[in-house]
């Protein structure tokens, strides 16, 4: 079972004034990571009925999701894009995000046509009972780009990894 062990904090007001008044166009479509030849679709994600974080479907590990309670990417503050390692007995879709650096690219495409491109500027692998929630989800000042998975050993007895990889990025409009 993938599950990331904190409950994501609610957004400001000013947020969702902002959030109101944002056109759906900005909608994200599909992320692809060129480096580690990652390309996907996405999902909406929301909460669970316990305050977790929703996760793609299991049964297909390929799909990415985008949480629906963040910012969209491009945004004013840390969108988040969720992926699985792996599921179903195959690889996920992120199943080789551990292996971005600093300055690789992570692109996500919108439904006006555009298409937002981050930069990563941090990969961590934390455990998921130190979830970084204020790292992942806290206010910040530009536009930026969370992907999650998991990670780490994996737990037989709780069917889950123990750790996440997180990638941190940060918008780099084109010029």
């Amino acid at each position: 079972m993938w599950v990331i062990s904190t409950t994501p904090r609610p957004r400001s007001r000013a947020w969702a004034t902002y959030r109101s008044t944002t056109p759906a166009c900005l909608t994200p479509t599909g992320v692809e990571i060129p480096k580690i030849k990652a390309k996907s679709t996405l999902v909406p994600l929301g909460l669970n009925g316990d305050g977790t974080i929703e996760v793609p479907p299991v049964s297909t590990p390929m799909q990415a999701g985008w949480y629906t309670n963040a910012p969209t990417p491009g945004e004013i503050g840390p969108a988040v894009i969720l992926g699985h390692v792996d599921g179903n007995k195959q690889p996920g879709i992120f199943f080789h995000l551990k292996e971005l650096a600093r300055g690789d690219e992570v692109l996500v495409s919108r439904t006006d046509g555009t298409t937002a491109r981050f930069t990563v500027s941090k990969v961590d692998q934390v455990s998921k009972k130190d979830f970084p929630t204020e790292q992942v989800y806290g206010d910040v000042t530009d536009a930026e780009l969370r992907l999650i998975t998991c990670g780490g050993t994996f737990d037989h007895n709780a069917h889950s990894y123990e750790d996440n990889i997180i990638v941190y990025a940060t918008y780099a409009p084109s010029a």
